[in-house]
């Protein structure tokens, strides 16, 4: 969907999220792993606390186990980056030739955030959010929507009220998303990502918050188009995410799967590759005399069988050559012509 130049090419989402921990320092450190690790884009979260939430919002179970704090209000009053930070960063991200996308949760960040990327990130809390997903969908960008914590009823009028406020469905890829963090393996459900392809006819791909590779590495085997991974600087920091993140040598290795997967899938025509074709007559086979065979003779399965290499006649002729008498001499052996 992102690169219509190279369909078989994976999106690949390196989530720093909040894991800069609130600082400007943090986020720049992270701009420079994801840049090394060789994904195509970072992408941070974008908003204004007080037009986030109220203050009596309660902390998620995960991150009041990963903090300090009970209020999220206040989680989210500490890691908060202003909006001149976050143009800082896209200038970074621009001098790194990484691509700088953040997810707007208020309508502010959105208006801000609409100058610095064209591709919008809409996150799993916002599919239920009529107004908001009606003024992204104004903005008539590409659109990644996150799908956590819905049903294919919510995600399919989610992509009705992106389109009817102006964005093409072709410019929509549906990311498939569990939000628990870490995610359990028996819940990442990953043939649900091929029941929205199906079902909605649209592009998907999958988010990833499981604690290691495979369900990234997985999904892209099953036709993801965009994989989209927390990573941080420390897996041991204080956080919320931190702890379902990856570190960065796990995250160049995850890519470097993914690259191998590509290569893996190649296309849906099958035919023998140019690497194998050097391998067909000394794994195939032909028909050869199984004992001497004197001229006159019938060719019977007593006297020819099928052995390597595959340089005189096809076994595939078998039956035709049973039957027939033999037009010359044949020694154990000999390909039968």
């Amino acid at each position: 969907m992102l690169n219509k130049k190279k369909v078989e090419k994976v999106f690949i989402i390196a989530e720093a999220g909040v894991n800069h921990n609130g600082k400007l320092k943090n986020a720049l450190k992270l701009i420079d792993i994801a840049s090394e690790s060789g994904v195509d884009a970072i992408k941070f979260q974008t908003w204004k606390t007080d037009l986030l939430m109220i203050k009596s919002t309660k902390t998620a179970a995960y991150q009041k186990k990963n903090t300090n704090f009970r209020s999220q209000y206040n989680m989210a009053k500490k890691l908060e980056l202003k909006f001149d930070e976050f143009s800082i960063l896209k200038k970074y991200c621009d001098k790194k030739n990484i691509i700088f996308l953040s997810t707007a949760d208020d309508f502010s960040s959105a208006s801000f955030l609409k100058n610095l990327q064209n591709i919008f990130k809409i996150g799993s809390g916002e599919i239920n959010n009529l107004p908001f997903l009606q003024y992204i969908g104004s903005f008539k960008k590409k659109i990644i929507l996150s799908s956590g914590i819905s049903t294919m009823g919510e995600i399919k009028k989610a992509i009705r009220i992106l389109m009817t406020a102006g964005t093409s469905k072709k410019n929509i890829t549906v990311l498939h998303c569990n939000s628990e963090y870490p995610t359990p393996y028996q819940d990442v459900n990953l043939k649900a990502m091929l029941n929205i392809k199906e079902k909605l006819n649209v592009d998907v791909g999958y988010s990833d918050h499981t604690i290691g590779p495979e369900a990234s590495i997985a999904a892209v085997s099953l036709g993801a188009s965009i994989i989209e991974k927390h990573f941080t600087f420390n897996v041991n920091q204080k956080g919320p995410d931190h702890q379902s993140s990856m570190s960065a040598i796990d995250l160049k290795k995850l890519i470097k799967s993914i690259r191998i997967v590509e290569k893996c899938l190649g296309s849906k025509i099958k035919k023998p590759s140019k690497s194998e074709l050097k391998n067909i007559y000394v794994i195939r086979k032909s028909i050869v005399a199984k004992k001497s065979i004197i001229k006159g003779d019938i060719f019977t399965k007593y006297n020819i069988t099928v052995k390597r290499p595959g340089i005189g006649l096809s076994p595939m002729k078998w039956n035709k050559i049973i039957g027939k008498k033999a037009k010359k001499n044949y020694k154990k052996d000999d390909f039968i012509k």
